[in-house]
């Protein structure tokens, strides 16, 4: 007969509880102390943001080689996603061409500044060289959510441009009076204007390869659309209404078409009859030279003469980088917020160009800049120094 010891069947039982208590304690501490350790971890951690390159001042381009593309406008998403999709859209159509130059419209309540970091982001990312940019803001945009319209320069693989380009000056129509919606037929007096040039430069209207229309209203943009076809009718224009509340009805469309025939020299600055004639400007600027110097925008800071002379200074320290200066300009872009600040810009820029041949121009009064405190944008194509 066996005999069973009580005692130690409960010594038995108090160790099984013991043990059993023993576990359930490591068991329920433990993801408390992984949970602890992780947080100490992401504690000593310290995040690192990549820092990308700003994009270049200026780049020096072979003209033969250069080709334009307007990125379709897209209402998807807000500023940053449509900057991101545009830029990713332009790298599939450039493929391995380098894109050169990249000039942002931007409209809404986006930070501008955000598409500066984003066009580096992106280029670092693919390993693509980055390009010139000018960002400026606009009143409008013709798709309603559109917060960004793009153009690119591209340098293509081989010759695209065996003769030379013509940079044509914006065509300015304007109505005096009472601020007008439809501004279809000042576009298409515009576009006739651009025409006109083109036609004087000797270009055929099927060699335009760009154009790109300023105007005080989007009410009519297919109106707008159907004009400059009438003229260019392989062109998508590109269209920004140029401020919100605009004080004046105007249209002004610029261009750039390849040249059928070499000109005489590395450029020649043209004002053909019957389009007006000015001090300020040459109405086209026919380059046959095998380079230009192509500069992004120049932001001038505050409003007196002291400082507008400030920028042009900058801008031309910029081109003397390249081999260049503002003496040599070809064409230029001036971007004020203001007339006040146009008649400024008037003022002090032929201290800076020559005034015995003024560049081809475009001068609009645009919505607004990067920085809060900016009072206007210039950007430039010039010629190398060493071509007369």
């Amino acid at each position: 007969m066996l005999c069973y010891d009580s005692s130690e069947a409960m010594d038995h039982r108090r160790i099984t509880v013991l043990l059993t208590l023993i576990v359930f304690v490591f068991v329920a501490a433990f993801p408390a102390e992984a949970q602890r350790r992780k947080k100490k971890s992401d504690e000593d951690f310290t995040q690192t943001l990549e820092i990308y390159p700003d994009p270049p001042a200026v780049l020096t381009v072979p003209v033969d080689r250069l080709s334009f593309y307007t990125v379709p406008v897209s209402a998807k998403g807000l500023l940053s996603q449509q900057v991101r999709d545009g830029l990713n859209q332009l790298l599939r159509r450039a493929r391995r061409n380098e894109v050169v130059k990249i000039r942002a419209f931007v409209a809404g309540t986006g930070d501008m500044r955000r598409v500066q970091a984003i066009v580096s982001e992106v280029f670092t990312r693919r390993r693509k060289a980055l390009p010139v940019l000018s960002v400026i803001q606009a009143g409008s945009l013709p798709m309603d959510g559109a917060q960004v319209q793009m153009e690119a320069t591209l340098i293509e693989r081989k010759p695209v441009n065996p003769a030379g380009l013509a940079l044509l000056s914006g065509q300015l129509v304007t109505r005096d009076g009472p601020l007008q919606v439809r501004v279809a037929p000042l576009a298409a007096e515009s576009a006739a204007n651009l025409a006109a040039a083109a036609k004087a430069a000797g270009v055929d209207p099927a060699a335009m390869l760009r154009v790109s229309c300023f105007l005080s209203s989007l009410a009519d943009a297919n109106e707008v659309r159907a004009a400059i076809a009438r003229q260019f009718p392989r062109i998508q224009p590109l269209l920004v209404q140029t401020q919100r509340s605009p004080l004046q009805t105007l249209v002004e469309c610029e261009g750039i078409a390849r040249l059928a025939a070499k000109p005489a020299q590395d450029v020649v600055l043209l004002n053909p009859e019957g389009l007006p004639r000015s001090k300020d400007y040459s109405q086209a600027a026919l380059v046959g030279a095998p380079s230009v110097v192509l500069a992004g925008s120049q932001l001038a800071f505050r409003y007196t003469e002291a400082d507008a002379q400030l920028a042009f200074e900058r801008l031309d320290k910029t081109l003397h980088s390249a081999n260049s200066s503002l003496a040599n300009t070809i064409f230029m872009n001036t971007y004020p917020l203001s007339n006040q600040l146009a008649e400024l810009v008037r003022r002090v820029r032929f201290d800076f160009l020559d005034p015995a041949r003024p560049p081809a121009s475009t001068l609009v009064l645009f919505e607004g800049l990067p920085s809060m405190d900016g009072a206007f944008a210039l950007e430039a194509v010039a010629l190398p120094s060493s071509v007369p």
